[in-house]
């Protein structure tokens, strides 16, 4: 280690050596040299295919204090669930693989990472020539798939990553000329429906795939309860079941995309009001709501959902019109109890509840998962003694929550009554111990913050 430890410090010193040097160099030779270093920095991503390859031949990453070679990546490095996967797949792709005998195996794309490792390909290049290789159909054969990635790698060293795109999707046609004939299988790989991150006034953009049972069952629905007149939120009484009268219909100035929206917001709301939705981590399914006492009286601000969406007041009003919710209120008691002692190892209904409004998703640090989609946990494992009381409590995912059984990772709330995160020694890189993510106004307090 005292040899890589030196290797490291070594390159920190050229790094200090050339930032010096750019005061006296001529415009020219700034450019030179600001080429020849972006050879390097392209050529480092092979080093680290290099380290994921062995890591994931030789070891598993519970042995490490994580679930998945993801958290691992996003816990040591910092980095975002998204960056993880992709330096896995590259690495996967990229770097030395290994024989079931253990004989050693060249990269999947072997040219692609040969230029990469010399530094002509830069991660959009790389990532234009895996957009190929993932959409190539199944039966080109694999001397094809290395003649193209050959192809691709001498051209991403002289060309710019929208040129190399360009020439890909000519190369894909070139050798898919029919285009793919879509199946089962491809259908149900390429749905889903993505719910973008909420926008500054309060809106979010909703983008996918459906397949054609899906289709079926919207266009029935839609038929139904996105016709004129339907679901109108700008009715007094808006009609949901029946027929419109002609006054609602000749008053509906919604456009059709509006109706859309209305209809399938009244399709919500009518799962949620039929009570047939179950339960979901010890409580009914429904909306969990937020908020202090100011608020709902003076019908202003914003409240936080166990989705972690923020919903404006006069939203949040409206909606409990409709069904019952849970609403925590802070500045009010609850007669439910908080503190169970030992009776009772599963967390009660209003410890959930408040756990919702207090903590609002997972406490993990890096961890986005929102309270809807996380279970309560013990900050002193129940089985070391601890007690199902509300000041023991916290919210964590379930791969988090398991985790702390498995691994070397532990829990403890700081005197700030937070829940801090401790990591074992291997991946304790000075990271933060404490999650901010749901109380985003912690990141904007550093006198509030009880992280190290």
């Amino acid at each position: 280690m005292d040899v890589v430890a030196g290797a490291v410090a070594g390159l920190r010193a050229q790094l200090a050596i050339l930032a010096e040097a750019c005061d006296t160099l001529s415009h020219r030779e700034l450019v030179g040299l600001m080429a020849e270093v972006t050879a390097v920095v392209r050529s480092v991503p092979a080093l680290e295919h290099q380290i994921l390859a062995r890591l994931v031949a030789e070891t598993e990453p519970r042995r490490l204090g994580e679930a998945s070679w993801t958290k691992v990546l996003t816990t040591a490095l910092r980095v975002s669930d998204r960056d993880a996967k992709r330096r896995l797949a590259d690495a996967a792709a990229l770097g030395p693989r290994q024989a079931m005998t253990g004989e050693a195996l060249p990269p999947l794309w072997e040219a692609t990472a040969a230029a990469q490792a010399a530094g002509s390909l830069d991660g959009e290049h790389v990532a234009i020539i895996a957009k190929f290789h993932d959409g190539l159909p199944v039966w080109v054969d694999v001397d094809t798939r290395a003649a193209a990635d050959r192809q691709l790698a001498s051209l991403g060293a002289g060309l710019t990553p929208t040129e190399l795109a360009k020439a890909a999707a000519r190369l894909a046609a070139m050798i898919d000329q029919d285009g793919p004939e879509p199946t089962d299988a491809d259908r149900a790989r390429k749905r889903g429906i993505t719910l973008g991150a909420q926008q500054a006034d309060g809106m979010s953009r909703l983008t996918g795939w459906v397949t054609p049972e899906f289709r079926a069952h919207y266009e029935a629905i839609q038929a139904k309860l996105a016709a004129p007149g339907m679901c109108n939120p700008d009715d007094h009484t808006p009609c949901i079941d029946g027929d419109p009268g002609q006054g609602q219909v000749r008053g509906d100035s919604r456009s059709v995309a509006q109706r859309n929206h209305d209809a399938w917001l009244a399709v919500g709301r009518m799962a949620l009001c039929s009570g047939e939705l179950g339960s979901h981590n010890g409580l009914p399914v429904t909306v969990i709501v937020s908020t202090t006492l100011q608020e709902l009286e003076k019908g202003a601000g914003v409240a936080v959902t166990g989705g972690g969406s923020l919903l404006p007041m006069a939203d949040l009003i409206r909606l409990a019109s409709h069904a019952f919710h849970y609403l925590a209120v802070f500045d009010q008691h609850t007669s439910q109890p908080l503190y169970l002692g030992r009776t009772k190892r599963l967390a009660s209904p209003a410890q959930r509840i408040v756990l919702h409004s207090s903590v609002r998703g997972c406490t993990r640090p890096g961890c986005t998962v929102p309270g809807y989609w996380t279970q309560v946990h013990h900050v002193t494992d129940w089985k070391s003694g601890g007690a199902t009381d509300i000041t023991g409590l916290t919210l964590a995912c379930g791969p988090d929550n398991r985790m702390v059984e498995q691994t070397g990772w532990t829990t403890k709330i700081n005197d700030r009554g937070r829940t801090e995160w401790l990591p074992p020694p291997d991946l304790d890189t000075g990271r933060r111990r404490v999650n901010g993510y749901h109380h985003p106004e912690h990141y904007l307090l550093p006198d509030d913050d009880g992280d190290p």
